[in-house]
Parts: C-alpha cells; structure tokens; sequence
C-alpha cells in the first residue's frame, strides 16, 4: 500500500481527485463469502476509527455499536473491537471496555484539535483561491499528512488483522480533511469491508452565501462553503464527505440524511441505511429513593473534588478567570457567593439536567431562562420563598469544547442574570454544576463508591432540559423516557427528525410524551405544568410509565443487533 502510495506526487487538488479515482479504481478485487465464512473473518478484527473518544453523543453510540457486533460475531471466543483515534480523553473509560483495544495516532483529532487548528483555518475560514499557490501549498500539505497517517493506520489494520472498518464523522464532518482522506486510501487499497457511520454531515446547519436569502442567519457550518469556490478543491472535498467506496455501506442516523445521499448525491439506494439508537436495559430498571441519594452523593464527591459537602464557588471571579479553567476543566458548582454549602442528597432540591456537552445549538442558556421565568411565576416562587429548603440546581454533564468557550460565557451570563433578579436569600439557593463528563473521582475506590454510569447521571434529575436548536437524532428524548425521568424539549430543526424521535406518526401506546420547550415566552399554562412536575413528581407517574414502556418497544438493544446483523449480511451481498 505505502510503495502504492508513495507513487503518486500530487501538486494541487486536481492530482489528488485523480489519485482517488486511480486507487479506487485499483482496489483488490470482491471475494464471494457465505455468512459462516464472513462473520468469521469480520470477528477477528473490527475497528471504529473516529476523532476522539470521549463521553460525547458520538463516543456513547460507538460503545453500544461495539457492544453489538460483539454480541452478534462472539462465539467461543469474543469478537475482537479495536478503537482508534486521535485522542482518548479520561472520561472515555466509562464507556469503553477494559476488553477492547485502543489505539492513539496522532494528528487525527479535528477542528481545533487538529495541530491547533492550523490547517482547519486554512481550508475554512481564509480563502484560498482556485488556482493560487496558496491552494497548492494546502493541498500538498494534506495529502502528505493523509499519507503519513495512512501508513499508521494500515500497519496497525495489517498487524492486528482487522477486515471491517467503521469510521465514525470522519468522512461525514469534516475536522480533519487528512483523517477523511486517509480512510479513503487504507480502506480501498487493503480492500477493507466499510460500514460508514453518519451522525452528522456538513451541509445540515450551512450553506453557500449564495444559497442564503437576504437577511438569512448564519449557520454553524457554513464554514464548510468559504472556498465552494475553489472548484478543484471542493469537487475533492464532495466526494470524499461520504465516499461511495467499493466496500462501502452509508449509514446514517435518520431518513433524510439518507435520502439527500440517494436523490442529490447519487448514492446507490442499496448501499444506503439507517440506523437507530438503543438503550440498555439498565435504563429500564426501577430505582428507589436511596439509589438516587447513593447516586447524588456520588456525584457530590465528583463536583466536589471528593468531599460529601459541594462548597461551590462564586460565579463572577469564575467567569472572570475563565480561561484558565478551560485549558483544565475540572468539576464545579458556581454560586451566587462564596462561602455557601450545598448537600446534593437532599429531597428538596429542584433539580434539572441537561446531559449534553456546552455548545451554542444546545441553548443551555434557555435552561436559565426557564428558571428564571418560574421564580417570576407565582405558584412557583411561593413555594420556593416560603420553603427555604428548597433549592434549584442546573447541572450540565458534558465539557466544554475550547472552540465554544464563548458558549459557556453565555450560560455563566445567563446565570448571572437569574442570580441579580432575586434576593439574595433566594440567589444563594440557586446553584450551576459543571461535571465536564466526569463519572468518577479517585476517592471512589477507598469509599467502595462504584463509578457512575449513563443511567444513573439520568437518575440524578427532577427534570431533563434539553431546548436544542438542532439534532441529528436528540439522544436525551430517548434516554430520559427510558428513565422514567419527564423531559422538556425543544422542537428541534430538523422537524422530521424529532417527529420520529417522539413517534408522532406511531401508535399513540409507542408515541413519547414529553413537554415542549417554547421558543418564544413561556406561557402560565406551561409554567403552572412544570411547577406541579417539580412540586408534585407524583402527578407524574402515568406519564413515566408510558414513556418507558414506549421507548422499550422501539429502542430496546435486540433491535440494533438485528440492524446490525442485516449490515454485515448486505456486505456479504455486494458485488
């Protein structure tokens, strides 16, 4: 493969379309398998090749894949997963196995991550004119890094003798047009079966500035279109976010990501699908009031640096000294002051979740809104100012990516603002946690604490809050149903993809119920809703257990097996 490579000496983007073409057209020839020989040869090795691991959406879906095909391939011994990545981040350990193989190839991670953002600056948000020396000079520096990282890649393929990869965003979302371009080269020269996992693709919230209309909102990845006016470069660029591979499945997470792939793109319909998520079992267990206690004083050493007591700290100094948090973020609770205690264990607290990372689509700042329009809410701020052991806390359970850090700004704002519209005796019982994707503390270990899971974090909540301006799919619906925990959620773009998320065109007994998140004010009668969820969870109880009954019937883990097995058989199938 490297000698094959090495062969080619592309000077713009031109030549590297032409070698694409050249190595595609080259890949080793089909072999014919029965379904006995080809679960064999794929259980010796399977590999899922993404930007990172971590505790992210993406991450959590790659570890129930894995489970599955492991499940599926296992017979008296296991099917071999192997994960390989640009980075391994700590709290990637709560959802990878002991059992499954890592490997770490440097330069692989994306968008900032990617040698520090140089190169994602260069192709997307500077021009780089069709043509120009600029152009050239980029277009050889990727090609070269694609070709180092191929030779990582498929050393690491031949050694461990894998015979199915999964790449994960990297040929769908473009942070890191090397990686993309690698999967390419080691996937069609080794002659690798490939089932390309979709969750996003770079045209869902962007678009050319010639597509926008007059006053038209920028998107977030209208970066991706900064140079659609280098033909050469983005014709490369179009076909390698997918690639239609000699080996290749596209699966995506919804229908309309997979019709764009057949009716504009020209993908063959046979090659494309969709996949669901699933939910373990564990979600559907029962739990009692001492489980969630045992959970929250858990969570309580992670916010607290291994203490039972969180001593939050003043949320005006944090913000001011933000930076420095973000290079190294650890757990914390802000609050109104310093010198303020805060016993997560008890039963009077308002407690609302919001399990996603901190990035501007989530609109975590809303959650504050929200807040703040209860306190204004009479029914509400009775309660809570003649019950001063009530507290409320907003907890968001993923990091911060340091390209959003001006994301968090706006949510500590938010805070902030929701703090100066009270007194001070109500402020101080208004507290912000950040667990940054932190499922454990080293202090587990001496207190016989076992580390939390996905499940118990849902199990923590009064209330999910999830007010997301767009989804691929919108995990936290699915996973707070199956917890019996109420949700209050946006109606996300795409629309149809959160009417299938909530089954509106099912069954009324396989359809979600959930509260709706406005995007203009709240109404009383909304307000008056969810203050007698929080004040009354008992009022509840139908809801709760129709939702897990629903999400049981459609996102039960069986259902992905099967999904899977169906994608291993139509690999078999193609000729």
């Amino acid at each position: 493969m490297m000698d094959r490579l090495k062969s080619f000496k592309p000077v713009n983007w031109n030549d590297i379309t032409d070698a694409l073409s050249v190595v595609k057209e080259n890949a080793p020839p089909l072999k014919q398998f029965d379904e006995a020989e080809f679960f064999e040869k794929v259980r010796k090795g399977i590999g899922f090749w993404t930007f990172d691991f971590g505790i992210d959406g993406v991450s959590i879906e790659i570890s129930k894949y894995a489970q599955c095909l492991q499940d599926i391939l296992s017979n008296e011994e296991k099917a071999s997963i192997h994960l390989i990545s640009g980075d391994f981040h700590s709290q990637a350990d709560s959802v990878i196995k002991p059992e499954w193989h890592r490997f770490h190839i440097p330069r692989v991670n994306g968008w900032l991550k990617w040698d520090n953002g140089v190169w994602f600056d260069k192709l997307f948000y500077r021009d780089m004119p069709e043509g120009s020396p600029e152009s050239d000079e980029v277009a050889v520096a990727i090609w070269n890094q694609a070709v180092g990282l191929a030779e990582k890649l498929g050393a690491y393929i031949a050694e461990k003798d894998l015979s199915l990869l999964i790449p994960v965003n990297v040929n769908s979302n473009p942070g890191n047009l090397a990686t993309g371009m690698c999967t390419v080269l080691v996937s069609e020269l080794m002659g690798l079966y490939v089932i390309n996992s979709n969750h996003d693709f770079y045209w869902e919230g962007g678009k050319p500035a010639s597509q926008k209309k007059i006053d038209e909102a920028s998107g977030p990845r209208d970066k991706f279109f900064r140079n659609i006016a280098n033909r050469p470069f983005f014709s490369m660029f179009e076909k390698i976010y997918p690639w239609n591979g000699k080996r290749w499945l596209q699966i995506n997470i919804n229908k309309p990501q997979s019709n764009n792939l057949v009716e504009k793109l020209g993908f063959p319909k046979d090659r494309v699908f969709e996949i669901s998520t699933s939910v373990s079992d564990e979600f559907f267990k029962k739990y009692t009031k001492n489980e969630i206690k045992s959970v929250r004083l858990r969570m309580a050493h992670i916010l607290s640096d291994g203490n039972p007591m969180i001593y939050p700290i003043a949320a005006n100094p944090h913000l001011e000294k933000l930076k420095n948090w973000m290079n190294k973020q650890k757990p914390l609770v802000c609050a109104n002051r310093d010198g303020l205690i805060l016993d997560l264990t008890s039963d009077r607290i308002f407690y609302f979740l919001q399990p996603t990372r901190i990035i501007d689509r989530k609109r975590i700042e809303k959650d504050l809104h929200l807040i703040a329009a209860l306190l204004k809410h009479p029914t509400f701020r009775c309660e809570f100012e003649r019950n001063t052991e009530r507290q409320i806390i907003l907890h968001i359970t993923g990091p911060a990516p340091i390209e959003h850090q001006a994301d968090l700004e706006n949510v500590l704002e938010a805070y902030i603002d929701v703090l100066s519209e009270v007194p001070d005796s109500m402020a101080d019982r208004i507290f912000l946690a950040f667990s940054v994707g932190t499922e454990e503390h080293v202090c587990f270990l001496e207190k016989g604490f076992k580390s939390l899971c996905i499940e118990d974090i849902y199990r923590l909540a009064t209330a999910i809050v999830f007010p997301s301006k767009t989804e691929g799919r919108g995990l936290p619906i699915i996973e707070s149903c199956a917890a019996g925990v109420p949700i209050i959620c946006s109606r996300y773009q795409p629309e149809q993809i959160f009417a299938d998320v909530v089954g509106e065109s099912l069954a009324e007994e396989q359809q979600i119920q959930y509260i709706l998140f406005p995007e203009e004010d709240f109404s009383e009668s909304l307000l008056n809703e969810i203050t007698d969820l929080l004040i009354y969870p008992e009022k509840g109880k139908e809801r709760k257990e129709h939702n897990i009954k629903a999400t049981r019937q459609r996102y039960g883990p069986e259902i992905m097996k099967e999904t899977l097995k169906k994608f291993l058989i139509e690999l078999i199938n193609i000729k």
